[in-house]
């Protein structure tokens, strides 16, 4: 099967959505197409002497709401059309989370894996020197995105700040604390899935506590969600996978015990001699709940979604489930919290950031949160309202939340 390309999926989702709300064509031409594409060659002096060009993008989808709005990847095999749909997933999140906020996505090709601290820096550097009459507080703030940090995000924002001769510690979030980040960020993606897993359960009569969980994707948010799934409801974590394959344990897993394991060998695989099987080995278990959190979009697709027996899906990864692995889900009753609503805690914390960098006061944990618990219990609620109402999936729904907002705001500004 061919790899999915993941801005036809978003295009091909967006035109479900302008179907249900019967959008003019005008308008929906504006939404297919990102607002700007910016594609630069940024020169990088490596260590050995040499020099080397990388090419790096930003697409800016939609302002209608407010400034752009997304991360920025370090990715070898990164590609315009997936920057282009995490831009327009950009503007669905911080829309159907009511954030005054656009979407935007930046990327760099390079493999930060094999790069030092030094070549990083002047990388990221590169970047904000190529990029700079782009970005800006009010303008269009990245955050961290795979394979990118703190650390980089505060090169970025010194590298800003000098060409600009003052401080500018709001033209990027997920920074170190220490120059202007928020307490709450590092888990924000997870802890927020988790707030709808939560809603979802209620709606269900899902019992968290006795519930059985796999996760695909044991990175930073699937690790996140494994420990906190523990922590908050008390649920077992049966199966979790990496890039080289996933574990199974009916019994449960010691999520500390295989944390241990990847840090020694690199992956999951391996753990006490437990079998290795596929992502979609996984997805077949005999599970309540299956938190997607890899980076692999549309991999849940119409071959592999018949398969679920899982009561809810939690996308945490974007764009894991193609448009006609979302009919079978939905046909099969399945309960899919899409990813533009499910890992918008992410940007949601962000936009905290974005508020106290400007106000220069900063919130305790507990303040972050609540107001990202409040934040979360309401848009999903928004979401399985309009999924009642237009009786359709909780993606369309999302959709139709998310779209709606960035119309209206269209044509108050008169762009239709």
């Amino acid at each position: 099967m061919s790899k999915v390309n993941p801005f036809e999926m978003a295009q091909q989702q967006l035109l479900d959505c302008a179907k249900i709300l019967k959008l003019d064509q005008g308008v929906v031409d504006i939404l297919m197409q990102p607002q700007r594409q910016i594609q630069v060659s940024i020169p990088v002096k490596m260590d050995d002497g040499t020099t080397r060009v990388f090419q790096g993008f930003r697409v800016q989808y939609n302002n209608a709401l407010g400034p752009y709005k997304g991360g920025i990847r370090y990715h070898p095999d990164e590609t315009i059309d997936t920057v282009r749909a995490l831009s327009a997933w950009m503007t669905w999140k911080c829309s159907v989370l009511g954030l005054p906020l656009g979407g935007g996505k930046g990327g760099i090709i390079c493999n930060p894996k094999e790069m030092s601290e030094g070549e990083l820096e002047r990388l990221s550097r590169g970047y904000i020197r190529a990029m700079w009459k782009n970005l800006g507080p009010d303008t269009d703030v990245p955050a961290p995105d795979v394979y990118t940090n703190g650390q980089i995000m505060a090169w970025m924002v010194d590298e800003y700040s000098t060409i600009q001769g003052k401080n500018q510690f709001g033209l990027m979030t997920g920074k170190p604390l220490v120059v202007g980040g928020s307490l709450g960020r590092s888990d924000s993606t997870a802890r927020g899935g988790l707030f709808t897993l939560r809603e979802a359960a209620k709606e269900l009569n899902l019992d968290l506590s006795k519930a059985k969980i796999a996760i695909l994707g044991f990175g930073n948010a699937g690790n996140f969600a494994a420990t906190l799934s523990q922590e908050m409801f008390g649920s077992t974590i049966v199966a979790v996978t990496d890039s080289k394959g996933g574990i199974y344990d009916a019994d449960g897993l010691d999520i500390a015990a295989v944390n241990d394991h990847k840090k020694s060998t690199k992956s999951v695989v391996g753990y006490k001699g437990l079998k290795t099987l596929t992502n979609d080995e996984v997805m077949a278990l005999p599970v309540d709940v299956i938190i997607a959190a890899a980076p692999d979009e549309g991999a849940i697709n119409e071959k592999v979604a018949p398969m679920v027996k899982a009561k809810v899906i939690c996308e945490l990864a974007n764009g894991p489930t193609t448009p006609e692995g979302d009919a079978i889900l939905h046909k099969n009753g399945v309960h899919v919290i899409p990813d533009f609503l499910c890992n918008a805690g992410g940007v949601t914390v962000s936009y905290y950031e974005m508020v106290q960098n400007m106000y220069m006061h900063y919130w305790t944990l507990d303040d972050v949160y609540v107001k990202l618990d409040a934040a979360m219990t309401a848009s999903y609620h928004a979401v399985l309202d309009a999924s009642k109402e237009y009786k359709i999936n909780m993606r369309q729904a999302a959709y139709v939340v998310a779209v709606k907002r960035v119309v209206e705001a269209m044509k108050v500004r008169g762009w239709v």
